[in-house]
């Protein structure tokens, strides 16, 4: 199952490819240059915590002493003294410094007047400081977030001092968001111009593909085909090139084979017209000598009488393939058929009349409309269509079987439907019944006199007149539908 809002063309996966890596690159620059500029500033603090040296956490020890003049300490900056762990002074420049005898932890606000006690987990925070001068990061409940280092004092005590971080953290937050409004505003960006880039770069693709759907539309498989589409794009240098040629030369490979399948065809009717021409005369001569030979008046030996009547149903049989063959051949040649206004339903009545007299055995069902149904065509064809339908019928399903003839009109048609509950037909037969000499039983065929010519007939004529021709069929019933204009 494809995921939902995943790009299916490969415009949209070449442009979400390219969005994703730049959006992973900016990513990556943006944590890159927070980390770098959060490092250089706290090393910058760091060097202002060296710098000081402890100078004023040693004033809240030796307060007066002007060698550690609290003045000269940044806004927010932290000094607290340590004895035996226990904090005995604690101030923030700006805050108010207690006195030496003052044993009670306090903290200034950070800028105002208000002394914060510190908590003891703030104390407990302090004492884990390393006394060896290197700075570290702590959080105090009271001021927040601090770099601060250890160092010892004068009286064996400890003595802190320490920078606020939220500066920093503000200058990087800062920082983060303008590179997100960039990274967004370049993404955005490169969006469209990436779209448009792949567009242009993908035009001699699309143009691969036009040409290969113009092919699909032509009717190959019907008479000569004019395969003079190319592809313009075919220079070797270039994927899509090599693409265009290789199409370029199957395209030139189909053109050959179709005009010589053409070619071959073409002479293939030519020989089944100039046969059938050829044979219809001969034929016509052998079965009226026949008919001649039975007519004498005087005794005929009951042998050759046999073989008489043998010769005339033969040479009848023969006639009727040798006209059908002609009949496909000027079909195929394309030759007009006669137009008048042809009544269906008289056909209809014909063609069921000469069924029924054919297999008495069968039931022969009629559903026609009230009115007449007429539709324009020939009258002949047309009723061979219909006896050619009813006939293979009667052929191929036993004594008994229930055919039902049904004229319908639908629209601007008219649809004629043989239907019988017989055995139906096989599924491998099934996309072959129309085509010629395609028997459903060679057996049964050649003991009915079928030469597999019928419903290619049926097609042939209806395919003439504009209509169409279906089978459907299952074991139980088969039902021809022919649908012609009306």
């Amino acid at each position: 199952m494809r995921a939902v809002g995943r790009p299916r063309t490969l415009r949209g996966r070449l442009v979400a490819g390219v969005l994703a890596l730049l959006a992973v690159i900016c990513v990556g620059v943006g944590i890159a240059t927070g980390c770098a500029l959060r490092h250089f500033l706290v090393d910058r603090i760091d060097q202002q915590l060296n710098a000081s040296g402890g100078r004023y956490a040693a004033s809240l020890e030796h307060p007066g002493d002007s060698g550690h003049d609290t003045r000269a300490q940044s806004p927010g900056t932290f000094g607290a003294r340590l004895l035996n762990g226990t904090v005995t002074h604690a101030a923030v420049v700006g805050g108010i410094p207690p006195g030496d005898d003052d044993p009670v932890p306090i903290a200034g606000s950070g800028g105002g007047d208000a002394a914060v006690p510190l908590t003891d987990q703030d104390v407990r925070t302090l004492r884990t400081l390393p006394v060896n001068g290197h700075p570290r990061d702590l959080t105090l409940s009271a001021l927040g977030h601090y770099r601060a280092a250890a160092v010892a004092g004068q009286d064996g005590d400890v003595l802190i001092t320490g920078l606020p971080l939220h500066p920093l953290d503000e200058t990087v937050q800062r920082l983060l968001l303008i590179e997100l409004v960039v990274f967004a505003g370049a993404l955005a960006v490169a969006a469209v111009a990436g779209t448009f880039g792949v567009r242009l770069a993908l035009r001699p693709l699309d143009r691969v593909v036009a040409t290969a759907e113009r092919v699909s539309a032509l009717p190959l498989a019907s008479g000569a085909v004019d395969l003079g589409e190319r592809v313009p794009d075919a220079d070797q240098g270039t994927e899509v090139g090599r693409v265009g040629a290789a199409l370029n030369r199957m395209l030139g490979h189909i053109g050959d084979a179709l005009t010589r399948r053409q070619d071959v065809e073409q002479r293939l009717r030519a020989f089944a017209a100039d046969a059938s021409h050829e044979l219809r005369n001969p034929v016509a001569a052998v079965r009226g000598h026949a008919e001649l030979a039975l007519r004498h008046p005087g005794p005929v030996p009951e042998p050759v009488r046999h073989s008489l009547e043998r010769i005339t149903a033969e040479s009848q049989r023969m006639g009727t393939v040798v006209e059908d063959l002609l009949l496909l051949a000027r079909l195929d040649a394309g030759r007009p058929l006669a137009v008048e206004d042809v009544d269906l339903t008289r056909i209809a009545l014909d063609c069921a009349a000469d069924a029924r007299a054919a297999a008495p055995l069968h039931r022969w069902l009629l559903e026609l409309p009230a009115e007449p149904v007429t539709v324009p065509g020939d009258p002949h064809r047309l009723g061979q269509v219909v006896a050619n339908l009813l006939a293979n019928a009667r052929t191929h399903t036993p004594d008994g079987t229930e055919v039902t003839l049904r004229l319908e009109t639908a629209a601007d048609q008219v649809v004629l439907t043989v239907a019988d509950n017989g055995p139906g037909i096989p599924p491998e037969l099934l996309p072959h019944v129309f085509e010629r000499f395609v028997r459903g039983d060679p057996t049964r065929s050649r003991r009915t006199g079928s030469t597999g010519l019928g419903l290619a007939i049926v097609d042939a004529v209806v395919h003439a007149h504009g209509g169409t021709t279906t089978v459907l069929s299952a074991p139980g019933g088969t039902a021809f539908r022919v649908t012609l204009p009306g």
